[in-house]
Formats: C-alpha cells, structure tokens, sequence
C-alpha cells in the first residue's frame, strides 16, 4: 500500500497589534533607523501586549489555517507547536493551544529549534502523515520574543518581533504536496545563539538577573557566516532529493533573519529578488513564525499559485537549519 503524499491544506498568521517602529526604538537604545535599516533592512515590529502569551497568538493564526483547510478543532488528531517563548516550561505550549482550541482528542507536543522550528515541525509531521499515524495535524510556530530581549543592547533588540504562523497538514489529494524535506544541526556552535539562564544549567537567581542571563544573546557575524552558508547547501540538497534544480523554483521563502541575508542567500542560489518574498521589513526576526507569517502573506498577496514549486529554508538556534520543498 502506497503511503499517502502530505501537503498543506490551510494557513494562517497573526501578528499583535502593536506596532514598534525604528523611530520609538530610538528613545529606548543608541541606535538609529538609518542604522538598522542599512544593517537589517527592518524597519518596524510587532509587540505583543502584556496580557498575550505563546498559545493566544497561536490560537488566532491557528483558527484561521483550520478555516481555509475547512477542519474543525474535532477533526485534529496531533497538534505541533514550534517555539522557544513557550507559555511556560512546562506543559508544553502546543498543550495549552489543544485546551484553549478544544481539541482534547488531539496529542501534543512542542519543537523548540529556534528559527529552524517550523521546518523541523514540517519534517517531522510529513513523515507522521506518510506513516499513516495521523491524519490532520495543526502545525503552528509562534514567539514572543519580546520578552527575552535586552533593550540596552542595540545589536539584538532591533532585530526580533512577535507573531505566530499555523498551517494544517494531511493527505495530499492531487500531485500537491511537500517534494523533499531536510533537517541538521550543529550543537558545537550552540552558544552563538542562545538564552544562557532559565534552564537547568543556570537557572534562576539574583546572580543570573544581575548578569543579564534571562535575554537572547547573539554572534551576529559568526551567525550570518554560518547562516548563509548552511542555508545554501541544505536549499540545494532538498532540491537535488526532489528532482528539481533551482530554475524549477517559482518562489523562494526564506527565514526572515535580516535583509542582508535573505540577499545573500538569492544570490548564492541564483534566484532573482523578484521570485523571493520578504516581508522582514515589517515585521522583523521572529524565529519559528517567519516563514509561515511570510507563506501566508505571499499566498494572500496572489504570490503563490496553484502548481508552484515553493522552497522555503531556515537557520536558527541549535545551530540548526532544514529546508523544504513542496507543490502548491
């Protein structure tokens, strides 16, 4: 019996209503919009308010996947959440998204992968799909990350944002679907991004507040090294494991990490600006959502077509990165 094809059936993001320009950030940091646009191409944010959390921008991005894959809550049978800004330690957010959903017939679970959260969570549930286990999965990746950031620290504060992404998965009826999926990491290099306290190996106390230890930290010029050289290959591994080169690419949807790397990643791939969305501008860095928040506004802007090759390729803590290609 031939294992069933996954694609995704529904989309849908949200983003907080708050918007945090360059110009306000100039009143918290020394810093400037000049300088954050030539170095990020970001020129504004979204801020989740202080009553939202993890699982209510997921539930919103979530409700509006379910409704264009025309699922119900009753219809779930697993629930994935990608993030590092969980609700809580523990239980998992993808637990507290199932309560809040409805869904109680539904397992649950969360990734934490950093930017690469969604791309792992497709990997992982594409080959849950072909085994047969499940059926209809909400796939979600959301953060909020400004909670962990230092706002006296202008080379990370500038970057991040709040949102959440959702795209449900199942069967693929027609020759839709996802073609290849890759995922890696590198552990050595775990400390070029990371939250140092919080955890087990440091956890909280007066002395981890006093150094700051509870916010995101960040190499930024070892990052982008690794970044756009990690991205590249896995991009053109998952394309080689589909049958497909990169003049077969309609759209190429990148993690939203800065516009300098989204540009050098087109231009090490050979992909032209016009066939690469980017919407970093408006919204930032924010890790597991970008690149559901990014395929959902390309779809809703009319980029996305019936029949397109998609690629879509992330990096982010771990170090981890993966790409996946798949038949809009």
């Amino acid at each position: 019996m031939a294992m069933p094809h996954a694609a995704i059936l529904g989309i849908g993001a949200y983003a907080p209503s708050r918007v945090m320009t360059n110009a306000e950030l100039e009143q918290k940091v020394d810093t400037s919009n000049e300088w954050i646009i030539e170095r990020t191409g970001i020129e504004e944010r979204h801020i989740a308010a202080p009553d939202e959390a993890a699982s209510d921008l997921a539930l919103k991005a979530a409700r509006d996947a379910m409704a264009m894959a025309g699922v119900t809550p009753q219809d779930l049978d697993l629930i994935v959440c990608a993030t590092v800004t969980g609700d809580t330690p523990f239980p998992s957010t993808a637990c507290w998204l199932q309560s809040k959903l409805g869904a109680p017939q539904a397992a649950a679970f969360d990734i934490a992968a950093g930017c690469t959260g969604f791309l792992y969570g497709i990997h992982v549930v594409q080959n849950l799909i072909r085994s047969g286990a499940y059926k209809k999965v909400l796939l979600v990746g959301v953060e909020v990350l400004s909670r962990v950031l230092d706002w006296t620290d202008r080379s990370t504060c500038v970057l991040l944002g709040d949102a959440a992404g959702a795209a449900i998965l199942g069967a693929a009826v027609d020759e839709s679907g996802i073609l290849a999926s890759n995922i890696a990491a590198d552990g050595d290099k775990g400390e070029l991004l990371h939250l140092p306290a919080g955890g087990s190996r440091h956890p909280a106390s007066h002395e981890t507040v006093d150094g700051r230890l509870h916010y995101f930290k960040m190499n930024g010029r070892e990052t982008f090294k690794h970044a756009t050289r990690n991205m590249g290959e896995i991009a053109q591994k998952t394309l080689r494991d589909a049958g497909l080169g990169l003049g077969d690419v309609d759209l190429l949807v990148p993690h939203q990490a800065n516009l300098r790397i989204i540009t050098y990643l087109a231009k090490a791939l050979d992909v032209p600006m016009e066939k690469v969305f980017t919407n970093v501008q408006r919204y930032g860095n924010t890790s597991s959502a970008s690149i559901p928040l990014a395929l959902t506004e390309a779809y809703k802007a009319g980029r996305v077509q019936k029949g397109q090759v998609i690629l879509m390729v992330a990096f982010g803590a771990g170090l981890t990165w993966g790409a996946t290609a798949l038949r809009w």
